[in-house]
């Protein structure tokens, strides 16, 4: 069959067809510069102010779902079937404003303005799946957005009083549902896309055994899943990404289910996707994984992606690594399984072939008697990069510590267990003092480097304390138990 060239979606309520959509433009560009949707903003340029969100529906398995995104980092390309819902589709027929636009004016929720219509967009997004937030869940909604000048405070009670103004029922984007839904099915054609000029190619397979003969045919091709990485190559620092295969629109890649004692989760499914199944499974995971990025990127941004692109600094791999994860890897129609911990051989160093991509992870489900934790520090709180990262598994049986995994991300040029620390909690007592020794142990199985974000030594000490706060978090005996909801 012969591809298609041009990328297909609806722009508020307009079809949009465009044709040699080179891989590297992104959705703002053609917002901004093409059709002149300027309400929409550029900030950061790397997915970080939220001054850029636009919503994007897309239909899945369970319908037409719509969820905020940063449009400075995602690729036009990514769109094909898409619905993309910008500030100025708000407002209703008669020009009135938006039930949360009016809660922002009347509740004082912007000066200068720049802000205001990703704090909207975002907003928007939160009272069509919730109504009636807390302030808690609006606070999460928001970590994906940067004011400068208002202050949260009158956000916030914006944003709690949305649903006085008005009910997501009768909002357009739900009234036109079923029509919408009808008009992104027609869009999918099941045909491979190849868009673009030819040094600088959009290539969107069909399925993911099209993914795996892409790949063969442009091996050095991009692997682009949600692009909160890529998108900073092109945004900050210029890289030339094409020949470049988008993949996340493949629904045969986003699996989220419980299969026996495992978990399985598809490289292509979102932070997002995964998190209620995770939250269910591995309750230690809840608080870190709102920790990761802000709303947006956790809507675009992939575990599978996370783990592909090799980050020593990546949110996940410490988490899984510890859980003792394994990841699947296709090359055309074969398949080979690994443990998460052997994919990283070095800085920038994968056990990855150019023609072989990241299938699926597959999560161990603990057991009763096992205890687990992840822990992140970075200096914000929320929506930052991990100075450490540590996941931490192990079994007490009989008072004795039995299969210690601990995994460590920012102390090494790859993420890394700690073996030296390992075996010294094996096999010993439960107690303070076995901690410690495995504190002072950790010192051989990491040598961290100094940059901006931590030194060597506050590293080394983080690392050490997370293993003294793991202890005092499940030790029943301690004088003062210590649970701490965030690190």
């Amino acid at each position: 069959m012969t591809p298609r060239t041009d990328i297909r979606f609806v722009l508020n309520g307009k079809d949009v067809s465009v044709p040699d959509v080179s891989a590297d433009q992104t959705l703002l560009d053609f917002l901004r510069l093409e059709r002149r949707l300027t309400g929409t903003k550029e900030g950061c340029a790397e997915g970080d102010c939220g001054a850029c969100t636009v919503l994007v529906g897309r239909l899945g398995q369970a319908g037409l779902s719509y969820a905020p995104v940063n449009a400075c980092i995602r690729f036009l390309a990514s769109l094909d079937g898409c619905h993309v819902v910008t500030v100025e589709h708000l407002s209703g027929p008669d020009g009135r404003l938006h039930p949360v636009q009016q809660a922002m004016v009347d509740h004082h929720g912007s000066q200068c303005g720049f802000c205001t219509p990703g704090f909207v967009m975002a907003l928007y997004a939160l009272w069509m799946q919730t109504p009636e937030p807390t302030e808690a869940q609006v606070e999460t909604a928001l970590q994906g957005n940067l004011c400068r000048c208002t202050g949260y405070e009158p956000i916030i009670r914006a944003a709690v009083a949305v649903s006085r103004y008005g009910t997501p029922a009768s909002d357009h984007l739900n009234t036109e549902r079923e029509a919408m839904t009808g008009r992104l099915a027609a869009l999918k054609d099941g045909r491979r896309v190849v868009s673009g000029p030819q040094d600088n190619l959009s290539i969107l397979p069909f399925s993911a055994d099209d993914l795996a003969e892409c790949l063969q045919t442009y091996p050095e091709a991009t692997i682009v899943a949600g692009a909160t990485d890529v998108g900073l190559w092109v945004t900050k620092f210029l890289r030339k990404i094409g020949p470049a295969i988008f993949t996340g629109h493949l629904e045969d890649l986003k699996a989220v289910e419980k299969q026996g004692q495992h978990l399985l989760i598809g490289a292509g499914a979102s932070y997002t996707d995964c998190q209620d199944l995770l939250s269910e499974h591995l309750p230690h995971l809840t608080s870190y994984w709102d920790r990761i990025a802000g709303w947006q990127v956790r809507n675009m941004g992939t575990v599978g992606g996370n783990i592909a692109n090799g980050s020593p600094i990546g949110d996940t791999p410490p988490l899984l690594i510890a859980l003792g994860a394994e990841i699947t890897l296709r090359r055309g129609s074969g398949v080979r399984t690994m443990p998460l911990g052997a994919f990283f051989i070095d800085y920038g160093k994968q056990d990855l072939k150019p023609d072989e991509f990241v299938e699926s992870i597959r999560v161990p489900l603990p057991q009763a008697r096992d205890l687990n934790a992840a822990y992140k520090i970075s200096k914000r709180r929320d929506e930052d990069i991990s100075s450490v990262a540590a996941g931490i598994h192990m079994t007490v049986e009989d008072g004795i510590i039995r299969d210690a995994r601990i995994a460590m991300g920012g102390m090494a040029a790859t993420p890394k267990r700690a073996a030296a620390a390992e075996v010294s909690l094996n096999g010993q007592p439960w107690s303070r003092e076995s901690f410690e020794a495995a504190a002072t142990a950790l010192a051989q199985d990491f040598s961290p480097l100094t940059d901006w974000r931590a030194s060597s030594d506050y590293r080394m000490l983080i690392a050490q304390n997370l293993l003294r706060r793991f202890f005092l978090e499940h030790d029943a005996q301690t004088d003062t138990p210590v649970q701490l909801a965030c690190a």
